[in-house]
């Protein structure tokens, strides 16, 4: 008797997510990563060789890592375990280890993937090494941490990191195309708002497809979305940032150094990604004062005064005006003259006190408080400066043990010009003095 209820199965198929339906099944439908997977990619050159080993796959979201590591099993012919760092402990990890011995036994080899490994921490990742060495599993890891800073050392070495990158747009166009088809229509959007649409993914496949099914389920019928309606339809992704992980470090280090690079567009356009991401506009204030010291310095002196000034203005107006205060303050970072003199000084210096210990300075810039100091030579000789013509003695201040040292040196650019002149006109001044003392 046939049951009345059974799903239809071209019904079920539809039901199915559209990042389901459209699962690569081979490596050369994957999209993108052509890096690893083109004719000379490090991922074919491995299976050429005929040899597979363990490998961490690190890139941001719904770039592929996972669907790679599927067909990379079926390629190798491998059996396929999958496990996530978030709902595993140690006694699965025990399960899926012991599985793959028994396998073993059988002839069956086992591609052990593991997503979002970074997760797992330092002594779950040395669960993986005994299994890893006698061939039990080959480990792949996906992660969208950078590896260096997540995983283990051990873990590394006996892994090799492949970078996924995110797709870009003809990569998210071909991807859309194949979406159609499958539908049998194009998707109900103008040019433009089709641009916009690759753009809201950011590099996401998966999240390409998701916002595809947002506007099939909302837009009405025999309507034709421009910019501004699909934007009412879709929800906006959220961009790929984490304040504590890889995607902050890397923009304050693209900020820092396109205001460093006196680039003010790409600084404006990192500081506005930052700020869009969630970031803290304090915590971007503070690193504007710092790169005024460490970049600029004296080669503008009002670049510290500003940065400070930014700070407490977005203090002051809170957001979202304070915002365009900190926007100011980038752009005249950014096109204020170069100079890391006092920077590299300062680090000189350091170094010199922490090598040379404690030696007294000398006797003549010392204070005599009292008779007894007097009488033994504090202060003797001491040259008021302002007593002198230029203001300026010409006297020798480091400790004798060291000698002079020359630390800060002005580059030509910006008010440390009229500094450098400043620090020559003394140094003339001060062998004039000098020899004059020693024909004395």
């Amino acid at each position: 008797m046939s049951d009345l209820f059974a799903a239809d199965p071209a019904e079920t198929d539809k039901a199915r997510p559209l990042a389901d339906q459209l699962r690569p099944r081979s490596l050369d439908e994957v999209i993108g990563q052509t890096h690893l997977l083109g004719p000379d990619g490090t991922l074919r050159r491995m299976l050429a060789s005929g040899r597979l080993g363990s490998l961490i796959l690190w890139g941001p979201p719904g770039t592929g890592k996972t669907t790679v590591a599927r067909l990379l099993a079926d390629q190798i012919g491998f059996r396929f375990e999958q496990i996530s760092a978030i709902f595993s402990g140690v006694a699965d990890l025990k399960k899926v280890f012991e599985k793959a011995r028994f396998e073993r036994l059988s002839g069956h080899r086992t591609l052990l993937f593991v997503d979002e490994i970074h997760r797992f921490n330092r002594a779950q990742q040395d669960s993986f090494l005994p299994v890893m060495e006698d061939g039990t599993v080959v480990l792949i890891g996906a992660t969208t941490e950078n590896p260096s800073f997540e995983l283990n050392a051990a873990l590394l070495s006996r892994s090799q990191v492949l970078r996924f990158e995110s797709l870009n747009a003809e990569d998210l166009e071909n991807l859309l195309q194949r979406a159609e088809t499958l539908l049998g229509a194009r998707l109900p959007v103008t040019d433009e708002a089709r641009a916009t649409l690759l753009g809201l993914a950011d590099g996401d496949g998966r999240a390409l497809l998701g916002l595809v099914e947002e506007i099939l389920a909302s837009a009405r019928s025999e309507e034709t979305l421009d910019p501004t309606a699909l934007l009412t339809v879709v929800q906006r992704r959220a961009p790929i940032y984490d304040k504590a992980q890889d995607g902050h470090y890397n923009l304050i280090s693209a900020l820092h150094k396109t205001i460093r690079g006196s680039d003010p567009d790409a600084a404006l356009y990192y500081f506005a990604r930052m700020l869009d991401a969630g970031e803290d506009p304090l915590f971007l204030a503070r690193r504007l004062i710092r790169m005024a010291s460490e970049d600029i310095g004296l080669a503008d002196p009002q670049a510290l005064p500003l940065a400070i000034a930014g700070r407490d203005a977005y203090q002051m107006l809170g957001s979202p005006e304070g915002e365009l205060s900190l926007a100011q303050v980038v752009v005249y970072l950014a096109l204020a003259p170069k100079s890391n003199a006092v920077y590299t000084a300062y680090k000189a210096a350091v170094s010199v006190a922490k090598s040379t210990g404690s030696p007294m300075p000398p006797m003549v810039i010392l204070n005599a408080p009292t008779k007894m100091m007097k009488g033994q030579g504090y202060g003797d000789g001491y040259v008021y400066d302002h007593d002198t013509p230029e203001a300026f003695s010409g006297q020798e201040y480091f400790p004798e043990k060291i000698g002079r040292q020359n630390f800060y040196n002005p580059v030509e650019r910006g008010f440390e010009r009229d500094l450098r002149k400043r620090i020559d006109y003394f140094a003339r001044l001060r062998a004039e003095k000098s020899r004059r003392r020693d024909g004395d």
